[in-house]
């Protein structure tokens, strides 16, 4: 049984992939196995998977025949790991050398049953930006509440926002599998999958030093016009609302809903407007009013003046609330060249 399994959800990544497995196989901590999620490939992925597991008896692959989704890519390695603690890695991202170690060691050390780093966020000219997670140290799990759950509950508007990254943390196996935490859905499932965690650990320690190197990769998914958006997030919302009913998390957010359906509404204004959509002008402005006139949506408006946003975002803000939406199309067209 190793003590850490690293699990790499792969599509189409035959660009990244060797360098992403050898920042696995370079670690200084070397009890580890890497399981390589080939999630319906259709490149040379699934060719490179393989090769990777003849170099190193440590690395498993998994191949699955159709494309069913980062969520389920994960569940599968979930299912698969063998390891004590678990960590995630993306397929175009990598590890810093000492990652692993430095983490063991700080969950090891402290007694927690989780451990976090900071990040680097990472453009593919070679700049770095590193990014913190939590100052260091260890929280116990009132501190997780207040400084996790809470503001991924309740707070996703005010910059600068918790950000929900699945691979900052070393995870305890035993937790995911005595409480079944998974994904589910296609975007905004890193942040469920941390609330839901958060609730159940005790006890996270901390570090300060950059371990994990993300790519800020504009071909990414996140980056991609999402056509069916609003229905990802409605069913977001009612796992959100359920995993806040269920561990009573309400009373110390009282308007997380109208905080969420804010944010959720400016990402929808951004997809709506995104270059690869392919609707006119016209159909896109009358999607984002239609949006609004949703109850809950409107609810939102009406009850909540967002506060400590961007200076783009207030500006969409404010057209939103007066009901400017021709002026926002115009404003969209000219930032994106419609």
């Amino acid at each position: 049984m190793p003590s850490v399994s690293v699990i790499v959800p792969v599509y189409q990544a035959e660009e990244f992939l060797n360098a992403c497995v050898a920042s696995v196989t370079a670690q200084t901590f070397s009890d580890w196995e890497l399981l390589l999620v080939d999630d319906g490939c259709t490149d040379a992925s699934p060719a490179l998977c393989d090769a990777c597991a003849a170099a190193d008896s440590r690395v498993r692959v998994i191949h699955k025949q159709q494309n069913a989704g980062v969520s389920e890519a994960r569940n599968t390695g979930l299912r698969e790991a063998q390891g004590t603690c678990i960590a995630f890695l993306d397929a175009d991202d990598r590890l810093e050398p000492t990652a692993l170690e430095t983490l063991w060691r700080l969950r090891e050390e402290s007694g927690a049953d989780t451990a976090g780093c900071a990040h680097l966020n990472w453009t593919p000219d070679g700049a770095t930006t590193p990014e913190l997670l939590l100052p260091a140290g260890v929280y116990d799990h009132p501190d997780i509440l207040r400084h996790i759950v809470y503001p991924l509950l309740g707070e996703r508007l005010r910059m600068p926002v918790f950000n929900g990254f699945i691979w900052r943390y070393l995870f305890s196996a035993d937790i995911l599998q005595r409480e079944n935490v998974t994904f589910e859905g296609a975007y905004l499932e890193d942040e469920l999958f941390l609330m839901e965690y958060f609730c159940h650990a005790q006890r996270l320690a901390v570090t300060e030093q950059p371990l994990y190197r993300y790519l800020i990769n504009p071909n990414s998914a996140t980056h991609k016009y999402m056509r069916d958006f609003v229905q990802t997030f409605q069913r977001f919302m009612e796992r959100k609302s359920a995993l806040a009913e269920r561990f009573s998390l309400e009373a110390a957010c009282p308007q997380w809903r109208e905080n969420s359906h804010w944010a959720g509404l400016l990402i929808a204004i951004g997809n709506e407007y995104a270059p690869g959509n392919d609707k006119p002008l016209r159909a896109r402005q009358q999607a984002i009013e239609d949006l609004c006139r949703r109850p809950e949506i409107a609810e939102a408006i009406s009850g909540l003046v967002p506060e400590g946003l961007s200076a783009n975002k207030q500006l969409v803000a404010r057209l939103v609330r007066g009901g400017h939406f021709f002026i926002l199309t115009q404003l969209y067209r000219l930032k994106n060249r419609m």
